[in-house]
């Protein structure tokens, strides 16, 4: 594993997953299907957010789908685990947090074009492994010691060592580069101060622009700001900052953060 990773044919940091993306417009796509299961499976079966009755086909899917842009982790034998989508509505739908949360009345939304909304987050209940992990894969360990300079690929490529939320991490990073090549700087996000807590380890820290509401539980609207992220990953993780931007990585870089990491690991112990 660790030889395919260096070479290139398996990812550095999450090897044990492939991500695909779904642009706007093709909502019957195959892809969109199994997506649109998976959030069934957790948003109506596990979680009781949506009703059943509402959706007849075990498709859960609303009116802002055909204006996103949509991302799924797969295991390396093709079983979905994992999907978020990136909603850029039309000129006349507003963001979906819009219809539930309010925003502090000095706060100016940068332009639409420049901006999306992460939405349906959801990680499969069989890849929320370990005892504590949230809704969203991340481990009690890495929400209390995480950071984003203790990303680091492992030297082993070990499913279940070290604390990092690498299914979560995937996810964000597609929707990063996408943004990145499609002019998107700012991303909102309707959701739970816990996970703003976890993102914020990871390297995303959300900013709130408005009061805590009910949705789907007590949310809070937040914002990002991808080109701060950059700056900040660049100074605490330059590992992470290319991986981000899918920039080479040098091999001599690679070996050095993995041997940081493997001497970090033999400390512990």
């Amino acid at each position: 594993m660790l030889i395919k990773r260096l070479l290139g044919k398996r990812d550095i940091l999450v090897p044990y997953f492939n991500f695909r993306k779904e642009l706007s417009g093709n909502i019957e796509s195959v892809l969109l299907k199994e997506i649109f299961q998976l959030r069934y499976e957790v948003y109506c079966l596990e979680c009781h957010f949506l009703p059943t009755e509402e959706f007849q086909d075990g498709l859960e899917s609303d009116e802002f789908d055909d204006c996103s842009t949509h991302f799924a982790a797969f295991t390396m034998d093709n079983h979905i685990v994992g999907t978020v989508r990136l909603v850029q509505p039309t000129a006349d739908l507003n963001y979906p947090f819009e219809g539930h949360c309010s925003v502090f009345d000095d706060y100016v939304m940068p332009a639409r074009a420049s901006a999306g909304e992460i939405s349906r987050l959801v990680v499969r209940k069989s890849h929320r492994r370990r005892r504590g992990d949230s809704m969203e894969g991340v481990s009690k360990d890495f929400l209390e010691k995480g950071s984003p300079a203790s990303i680091q690929p492992h030297p082993a490529g070990k499913k279940r060592d070290g604390n990092s939320p690498l299914l979560l991490l995937g996810l964000y990073r597609e929707m990063y580069r996408y943004s990145r090549k499609n002019g998107i700087r700012y991303w909102y996000a309707a959701m739970e101060r816990s996970l703003a807590r976890s993102l914020d380890k990871m390297g995303f820290r959300f900013v709130p622009i408005g009061p805590q509401t009910d949705y789907y539980g007590p949310v809070t609207p937040f914002v990002v700001d991808l080109d701060e992220l950059n700056e900040r990953l660049r100074k605490e993780n330059k590992f992470l900052a290319a991986w981000f931007n899918d920039e080479k990585i040098p091999y001599s870089v690679i070996l050095r953060t993995m041997a940081e990491t493997l001497l970090q690991q033999m400390k512990k112990k």
